[in-house]
Formats: structure tokens, C-alpha cells, sequence
């Protein structure tokens, strides 16, 4: 097996160890409180993958976009507010980890596909919204390129922890 081909695997063998989770344990476990237990091991997975030919910045940056599109389209992966100690209310975030991958233009394109395929929630970042400054813009450059012709450097994807894992296939951990 090829180190491009272990970075789902890894993920998976990572996500139970670091948090304590078993193989057996999943987001329908019963558990006290509003959310999964300590150490759940989700059904599901948020997945980014990202082009290995792009700057810090960047990285960060499509991260950041990608993301932001899956709460109000599937608003089951976010959890409840948060509050300290005294009463400070925070926003809600995602009531999972959010795993992040890297990979070739081949490989994002060939994931691109399989998320179709699969009609899994995705998220794209396109080369061209580097370009652009804001939403209608960013809409309107995306708009403008037949999905095989996409110049993608980023993909966002949630969905069953199987479906995910196979449409990532060749992707690796991020470093």
C-alpha cells in the first residue's frame, strides 16, 4: 500500500486512538448532555482535501471557505453554543473533528468525482476565487466553468465515514 493511499486509514486508526474512542462506539451511542460521549467515534466525518501545491495562506484560507459552507446546508454538524465560566456565550462550532488531507490536482479532481457520484454535502474552492473578492463574484467564477473544466485546489465533503473514506482514496493526512 502506497503512503497516498494510507493517509484515510491512518485518519481512521488516529480518530478512535486520540480520543479515546473504541471501535465500537458511535455517534448514536446514548450519552449524558446534549452530544455524543467523550471519545465518540462519529458515524460521520467532515473531510477537506487540498491541493499539495498550495502556499500557507492559501491553505488556510480555502480551509477556512470550505467549511463554512457545510453548517447551514447540514446543520446536524454543528453543535451547541459554549460558555466559560462567566457566562460569556461563544458561537456554536462543529460537533466533530474536521480531518484535513492534501493531495495532487489528480487526486482532488478524482475525489471532485467520486463526492458526485456519491451526492455527498460538498464544498469546492476553485484556483479562480483567489481572483475575486466577494460572494457574487466567487459564485459567478465557479458559475462560469463546466464541472470537468474546475481548476479546484480545495474540496470539502460530509457524509458517511465509509463514503467519505472511499472519496478521498489517495489523498494523504495534512502535514
Amino acid at each position: 500500500m502506497s503512503t497516498e493511499s494510507m493517509g484515510t486509514e491512518s485518519a481512521n486508526k488516529s480518530e478512535s486512538k486520540g480520543r479515546g474512542g473504541s471501535e465500537g462506539e458511535s455517534a448514536g451511542s446514548p450519552a449524558q448532555g446534549a452530544g455524543p460521549a467523550p471519545g465518540t467515534r462519529f458515524d460521520t466525518k467532515i473531510a477537506v482535501l487540498l491541493r499539495d501545491d498550495l502556499e500557507t495562506w492559501q491553505r488556510l484560507n480555502v480551509t477556512a471557505f470550505l467549511v463554512s459552507g457545510l453548517g447551514p446546508q447540514v446543520p446536524e454538524v454543528v453543535g451547541e453554543p459554549y460558555e466559560d465560566a462567566d457566562g460569556v456565550g461563544y458561537l456554536p462550532m462543529f460537533r466533530q473533528p474536521v480531518l484535513i488531507f492534501e493531495g495532487t490536482k489528480e487526486t482532488l479532481k478524482a475525489a471532485h468525482t467520486r463526492a458526485l457520484s456519491r451526492a455527498l454535502p460538498r464544498a469546492l474552492f476553485t484556483r479562480d476565487l483567489f481572483a475575486t473578492g466577494n460572494d457574487h463574484d466567487n459564485r459567478a467564477a465557479v458559475r462560469a466553468v463546466p464541472t470537468t473544466d474546475l481548476d479546484l485546489v480545495g474540496l470539502a465533503v460530509y457524509g458517511p465515514r465509509n463514503a467519505v473514506d472511499k472519496t478521498f482514496k489517495g489523498a494523504r493526512m495534512h502535514p
